[in-house]
């Protein structure tokens, strides 16, 4: 690639407790690599210290409007606190303590423009077009800084909000909370460092939004929409910032449709594309309607690496929880495994054609015999049916669609047993008071296909991070 051509793009993914950060920064990501970007996560500085055994308590006050606030929202054995409550607390200190929170909040704004400053070189270096997400940016500190002692930390490093707003990052995404507007899907459970309640959420959610007014390219993604179709907003946000066209892939009525595909032409059929090898293991869950799983996805011996949560449906939306893990932390989770399912090997393939984006799917062995051979191809749309075949890659033979078919659930065609035999088939996730969905008729075509109800409807992905 020209290097002039070459773009450096530097988004901050912002934020109030549980708005989506997590999940959006992991499916923007996808997405760019996808696109044959790279792509770079800056992790969120005060998680990190966190994790390395910085007490926050220790720097902030022991009583105040904060930490009562924090008290408030925390249950027994709630465990540490999130890093924005913390900072919340060190906002109401005072004296001492509080002389001291602020110094550690001007030292780990210095450790997060160093580490942010480590990969817009290594982006700068790429030869590739680079994206660059931020897990929050340098204005987040000033959230919890009162304005007074705020600017007095820019004069003493000789700083300024032109410099470290405006010019910093190309793009500010600010995800609203759920606490604000998706209540019934705010939650604590699902992450370790958050206790806070709905009233403490919501303050930290227009604190965080507030220091960034003013960037020119500021986008506010809220709760008006389902949480998928929130996160199509904040991938078209960014999209639309860089002039990438996506087609109808990301507009609020696209769907996800799958097709069963014959066979796999030669390379040279394709347009440009990029090929991932796909590892999926499931891993024993706290009960039958609750899906757990790993993805390992790479290139070139380079990974990323996922856990997901699925749980039944609240108002018609499969709840998702995805997390972006470390080698580490996966090796330690795989060790879950369920011995009841078969690891799923794939090789994904992505490329764009028509202004579409589709992805797919070619399982590899080992695998059960129903995966042999089996071909999918899926892409978000929101065309009508004629309108769909005619933009389906002409170089592939489509078989048929089997969007909702549980034949072609990835959890059903991991299972070692038979179908015809097993307890563990899955027609639907669903809640323990909801009568089970009619089990159809199994029987077997060429990919030991069976009809039945829906396994994959829109989910609805909430995050576990923030």
């Amino acid at each position: 690639m020209d290097p002039k051509n070459k773009r450096v793009y530097k988004v901050v993914l912002t934020g109030g407790p549980c708005g989506g950060k997590t999940t959006g920064q992991s499916r923007l990501c996808t997405f760019f690599e996808n696109l044959g970007w790279k792509v770079f996560r800056v992790p969120e500085t005060a998680t990190v210290l966190l994790s390395g055994g910085i007490k926050f308590s220790d720097l902030s006050a022991d009583e105040g409007p904060a930490a009562a606030a924090e008290g408030a929202g925390a249950g027994a054995g709630a465990g540490p606190a999130c890093p924005m409550c913390v900072a919340a607390r060190c906002r109401a200190g005072t004296g001492a303590r509080a002389s001291e929170a602020i110094r550690f909040q001007e030292n780990l704004l210095k450790t997060m423009l160093q580490i942010e400053n480590t990969f817009f070189a290594l982006g700068q270096s790429c030869s590739r077009d680079c994206l660059i997400i931020c897990d929050r940016g340098a204005m987040d500190a000033s959230a919890f800084i009162s304005r007074d002692k705020w600017e007095q930390v820019m004069r003493g490093n000789g700083w300024n909000p032109v410099e470290l707003r405006d010019n910093r990052y190309n793009q500010i995404i600010h995800m609203v909370s759920a606490a604000n507007g998706a209540e019934d899907f705010y939650s604590t459970e699902d992450h370790a460092c958050r206790s806070e309640g709905v009233g403490v959420a919501r303050e930290l959610d227009y604190r965080a939004a507030a220091a960034w007014v003013g960037h020119p390219y500021f986008d506010v993604i809220d709760n008006s929409t389902d949480f998928e179709i929130k996160i199509c907003r904040m991938i078209d946000a960014v999209c639309q910032k860089l002039g990438i066209d996506t087609g109808d892939r990301l507009q609020t009525n696209s769907r996800k449709v799958k097709f069963l595909v014959a066979s796999l032409p030669p390379d040279s059929a394709f347009p440009p594309f990029q090929d991932f090898d796909v590892v999926h293991n499931y891993l024993q869950s706290s009960g039958p309607q609750t899906q757990v799983r790993l993805r390992k996805r790479g290139q070139n011996g380079h990974w990323s690496y996922i856990h997901t949560i699925r749980k039944p449906k609240i108002r018609d939306q499969v709840i998702e929880v995805k997390t972006q893990l470390t080698h580490r932390d996966y090796l330690n989770m795989v060790a879950q495994r369920d011995d009841s399912h078969f690891t799923i090997y794939k090789k994904r393939r992505c490329f764009l054609i028509n202004n579409q984006y589709f992805q797919l799917d070619i399982y590899k062995e080992p695998c059960h015999p129903r995966c042999k051979g089996l071909i999918l191809l899926e892409t978000y749309t929101s065309a009508e049916q004629n309108r769909l075949t005619s933009c389906l890659p002409q170089f592939l033979t489509i078989v048929k669609e089997v969007t909702g078919n549980p034949s072609y659930s990835m959890f059903n065609l991991s299972l070692r047993e038979e179908w015809t035999t097993t307890k563990k088939f899955c027609h639907r996730l669903q809640v323990p008071d909801e009568d089970p969905a009619p089990p159809g008729d199994l029987k077997t075509n060429g990919h030991s296909n069976q009809n039945g109800h829906a396994t994959e409807p829109t989910a609805a992905t909430l995050v576990n991070g923030v």
